[in-house]
């Protein structure tokens, strides 16, 4: 969970939103944990994706792959066990990855406790 913290961490730094962190070790062979916010416009959506990255890569942990940076819409980040999903408002609510991920459980995290969420 160390990087999940890292994770959550680095894209709180940015005024990320709605920040949800969902174990889905039970459900998927290719991740523990998928981590999903939201950035207010394109703009705040690449700068929270380049704070996740440079947490990673500044922790020794840097991504395997990003996906989406150029358009800003929908950033997603491989970190191997930690899959981010940074999304505008609109493209997160159309995907709706809480929903189609819904039996996963929430990562209780104490920096969502505090309003992030």
């Amino acid at each position: 969970m160390e990087k999940t913290r890292l994770v959550v961490d680095a894209a709180l730094d940015v005024k990320a939103e709605e920040v949800v962190a969902l174990d889905v070790r039970e459900l998927s062979s290719f991740a523990d944990v998928f981590v999903v916010a939201t950035g207010r416009s394109d703009r705040q959506v690449r700068a929270i994706a380049d704070s996740i990255e440079k947490a990673a890569k500044d922790a020794g942990a840097p991504p395997l792959g990003v996906e989406g940076h150029a358009e800003g819409r929908w950033v997603l980040i491989d970190l191997d066990d930690v899959i981010v999903h940074v999304f505008t408002p609109e493209t997160r609510e159309h995907y709706d990855i809480e929903r189609l991920w819904s039996d996963a459980a929430k990562v209780a995290l104490p920096q969502l406790a505090e309003g992030a969420q």
